[in-house]
């Protein structure tokens, strides 16, 4: 039921989404889906936004293990990116964003979801920059940075259903995070 919700409102956002719709693709029955969650929509939801936020928490994980230099990782993260864009046909874009966006101020148990996926993808990328030699205070920030580009370069890619935005976005990052490195931030 999580990872139907989840695709669902990645590539509907939380208001195209129904709960019968949701029982459908997770081949549940209604009774089953508000047995297991009996806060409804919005408690699925927020379970929702926990799974995408460890799928993509993966991805940053993968991207960033890929190589002990930190600008080919972040282009390897931007590549892993583009790649899974494209082979969605550019429907699976962040799994979070169009939730977040039509419910913010809205729905509490959903926001909160959300502002832990985005300070977990921080973190993750925090982790990596402090580990290659960055100080914690610009990691942190850096990491914010990162993860803004990251979302604005995958929307980007989406809407013009080209990899371009993605892999720009990913050059740009590691030259930035490369002046940190080098003491010329």
């Amino acid at each position: 039921m999580v990872r139907a919700t989840s695709r669902l409102l990645q590539r509907q956002g939380y208001e195209g989404t129904g709960i019968k719709q949701i029982s459908r693709e997770a081949e549940a029955t209604l009774g089953s889906v508000y047995h297991f969650f009996p806060g409804g929509k919005q408690e699925l939801a927020a379970e929702a936004i926990r799974h995408g936020d460890e799928e993509f928490a993966v991805l940053l994980r993968a991207g960033f293990d890929s190589s002990p230099d930190l600008g080919e990782a972040m282009t390897a993260c931007t590549r892993l990116l583009a790649e899974e864009l494209r082979a969605s046909d550019w429907q699976d874009g962040c799994p979070i964003t169009s939730t977040a966006l039509e419910t913010v101020g809205r729905v509490p148990v959903i926001e909160e979801a959300v502002t832990e996926a985005f300070a977990n993808w921080q973190a993750v990328v925090a982790e990596r920059l402090s580990a290659a030699g960055i100080g914690e205070e610009d990691a942190r920030e850096l990491a914010g940075t990162v993860i803004s580009t990251l979302e604005g370069a995958e929307l980007a890619a989406q809407v013009a259903r080209s990899e371009e935005p993605l892999l720009v976005a990913g050059k740009h990052l590691a030259r930035l995070l490369g002046s940190y490195l080098d003491g010329r931030p």
